[in-house]
């Protein structure tokens, strides 16, 4: 039966980021550390084989040749906003904060921190939705008691 993994090509540092991955979620854990034999400096492994939150991941010390890039994120749903805040502070040391919940971390891997909250409310749609939206559009770290408040803002007549 087929499977499905993510591969994360870095420049260098692959171990380390898949370290520091699997200690911010449950269900997270290193499977298996691939050498390079005697490919490169010999000091870093070549393929990094995690599980993250269940999800199978590869990070791989590919060189300098590719970089991570904005267009690809890992996307967690946090259950509330004590979480949004210890994942952000987490992944954003050493990174950089983008907008609407996005960030860099220090290895150039993009997340999306995202409250539970924030689909059921754009679920809403019409007016709802719009205001979310508007609200979420000039938030870095997403800020759930933001978000809820712009939803339930009364309609202009």
């Amino acid at each position: 039966m087929p499977s499905v993994c993510t591969c994360l090509w870095y420049p260098a540092g692959a171990e380390e980021a898949a370290q520091f991955y699997v200690g911010l979620l449950p269900d997270s854990r290193i499977l298996k550390v691939h050498p390079m034999h005697g490919v490169g400096n010999g000091e870093e492994p070549f393929l990094i084989e995690f599980l993250l939150k269940g999800q199978r991941y590869t990070a791989m010390n590919g060189g300098p040749h590719y970089r991570l890039t904005p267009a690809v994120s890992i996307q967690i749903m946090a259950e509330d906003q004590a979480e949004v805040d210890r994942l952000w502070s987490a992944l954003s040391d050493g990174g950089a904060p983008l907008r609407c919940g996005w960030l860099t971390d220090r290895w150039g891997l993009s997340w999306q921190i995202v409250p539970d909250i924030l689909p059921r409310l754009l679920a809403e749609g019409g007016a709802v939705a719009a205001r979310v939206l508007l609200t979420m559009q000039d938030m870095a770290k997403l800020d759930v008691a933001a978000l809820e408040a712009a939803a339930q803002e009364p309609a202009i007549p």
